[in-house]
């Protein structure tokens, strides 16, 4: 009489099946959220400071063209260039995200810099050659494309940081919040500070 032998799969086998299941069940869930959505509120901060940086960068010439044509005007060429020195001085990396009263004085810096701007093009409305001179024409066009693009880095900072937020805070979310992430912390993001954060200052050319 024959006998027939079953071969059971090697255990190691088992627990690797068992492993990837879970892996893939823990994915589904949601497991990779927070890290995957604090990444991404980095990246969208990233973008913010560039688009700053950009009209940061356009301020000198800015100031130097205006001057050829407005010495007499020093006192506001003088603001803008201390409000941008200042704007420049204060940075936030990455880590530094969650420090409130960093996010302020970054936010403060670059309102100021944007008044003084404000003010600027208002005093080249008095000087018809300056209007007209197409090197100032190009620097306030690139101005105005500069001030759309920090207006749309912004907003989508603040909707980067609310998914992550949200995602802390709601289930499943705060369940690994709680378990594998809970040194991560909520993130700030500009509307604890301005009104109005997601939209570009008006800054008028005409």
């Amino acid at each position: 009489m024959l006998t027939r032998h079953t071969t059971l799969p090697d255990p190691r086998v088992w627990r690797l099946a068992i492993v990837l299941i879970m892996a893939m069940l823990l994915t589904g869930c949601g497991i990779n959220n927070i890290p995957t959505y604090d990444e991404q509120v980095k990246s969208a901060w990233a973008q913010v400071e560039n688009q700053y940086q950009r009209r940061a960068d356009l301020v000198p010439n800015l100031v130097e063209t205006v001057k050829g044509f407005a010495r007499q005007e020093k006192e506001t060429l003088t603001a803008v260039v201390e409000a941008r020195s200042k704007a420049t001085s204060i940075q936030i990396d990455a880590e530094s995200l969650d420090d409130p009263e960093k996010l302020r004085q970054f936010e403060q810096a670059q309102q100021q810099l944007s008044g003084a701007l404000s003010r600027l093009m208002a005093v080249s409305e008095r000087y018809p050659e300056l209007k007209s001179n197409q090197n100032f024409l190009t620097l306030q066009s690139q101005l105005e494309g500069t001030e759309n693009r920090i207006a749309v880095a912004r907003r989508d900072f603040i909707t980067a940081v609310e998914r992550y937020n949200t995602e802390i805070r709601t289930f499943p979310g705060r369940l690994w919040h709680s378990i594998l992430y809970s040194d991560m912390p909520l993130r700030e993001t500009f509307d604890a500070t301005t009104e109005n954060a997601d939209q570009a200052p008006q800054v008028e050319f005409e």
